[in-house]
């Protein structure tokens, strides 16, 4: 299955913002976390991002992009915005498909199991005449992951265990929909299986300068921890930002870190 993943807007188009947050760096941390779980997972199993980092994009180019790959299908991760009492999530297929179509089945398929994970207002299956739904020549679904708009909502979107579950989600129902087959042997995950890529967003001889790290790396959405290192018989203590099994995967997210502002980021393998 051939899976051509959009995290919505990027670079000059921020997309909705709220509560302290841009949309184009929800549905990119949304974004990153399907492919890891994808890719990690399931076999037979091609992803190609739109964008994996902080940059300006057409709607044109991504859809003459999955166009011309040939994908399987069309994802596009968005969040909502509105008055302050709106909330909840919904999904959208192109408005001139029939209930009957691919693209229906799969969004049903795929909106179940998101609904299963995210703990939002279920708002329903709807239909829209987006650009990315109305110019792909293969199934679309563009999903809105709840209103940035509502404190509520937005208080979910800063945790990354709800961005994690928001793409387990979305990986359960397109497993369903493509019948993915699970890795017999899946793909290490953490540091002592196999080889592995570690992210570290600074290292200090100060616990409490880590932790401050650790804080303000979690107030930008990203997981992180303090793990301690002994270095020529030192104790130095780091901000830990992730372990891949995929050094691509590390270095794509060591660029959205350091433009996010974190400088100090390398991966220990």
């Amino acid at each position: 299955m051939k899976l051509y993943l959009d995290p919505g807007h990027g670079g000059r188009d921020p997309g909705a913002k709220g509560n302290g947050l841009s949309e184009k760096d929800i549905t990119l941390d949304i974004a990153l976390r399907l492919r890891e779980i994808l890719l990690n997972d399931y076999e037979k199993v091609e992803v190609k991002l739109s964008r994996t980092s902080d940059i300006t994009k057409s709607l044109l180019t991504r859809s003459n992009e999955a166009n011309a790959w040939g994908a399987d299908f069309y994802l596009s991760i968005h969040m909502n915005a509105a008055d302050r009492s709106a909330c909840g999530y919904e999904d959208f297929i192109y408005s001139g498909l029939s209930n009957s179509s691919k693209a229906a089945k799969f969004q049903k398929m795929i909106h179940d199991e998101v609904i299963k994970m995210n703990g939002l207002k279920d708002r329903g299956l709807k239909k829209a005449n987006f650009h990315v739904l109305r110019e792909t020549t293969m199934p679309a679904l563009l999903t809105e992951n709840g209103f940035i708009s509502n404190s509520q909502d937005a208080a979910l979107m800063k945790q990354p265990s709800w961005r994690q579950n928001v793409a387990k989600g979305h990986a359960n129902g397109l497993a369903i929909a493509f019948q993915l087959q699970r890795n017999s042997s899946p793909v290490p995950t953490i540091p002592n299986l196999g080889t592995s890529y570690k992210i570290i967003a600074g290292s200090f001889r100060s616990l409490n300068n880590a932790k401050s790290r650790v804080a303000d790396l979690q107030a930008k959405g990203f997981d992180a921890l303090v793990e301690t290192a002994n270095i020529s018989g030192d104790t130095w203590y780091r901000a830990q930002v992730g372990v891949y099994s995929n050094r691509k995967n590390a270095e794509q997210q060591m660029a959205h870190l350091k433009k996010s502002g974190f400088k100090d980021v390398f991966i220990i393998t």
